[in-house]
């Protein structure tokens, strides 16, 4: 199951994830029309943090493997 088969998200959460995925997927960009879906949500100064979050997460999903740093057992993901 995905986020977009859940239906435990909010509209505002779904769009939140639409964006993320937009911006993290080399093959898609944050076209006119889901950046007004995002705007519908969030203020300016909300788009701004959740892009810089969002933007974070891509850094450290490259620099951390690349340079071997791992989990430091903050949040441990239980097995399935």
């Amino acid at each position: 199951m995905t986020w977009r088969d859940s239906t435990r998200f909010s509209e505002a959460e779904r769009v939140a994830l639409e964006y993320a995925e937009a911006i993290t997927y080399t093959d898609r960009a944050v076209d006119d029309a889901l950046f007004a879906r995002v705007k519908k949500h969030f203020t300016e100064p909300q788009i701004v943090e959740l892009t810089a979050a969002i933007a974070f997460e891509n850094f450290r999903s490259k620099f951390n493997p690349t340079l071997g740093v791992e989990a430091q057992g903050f949040c441990m993901v239980p097995k399935r």
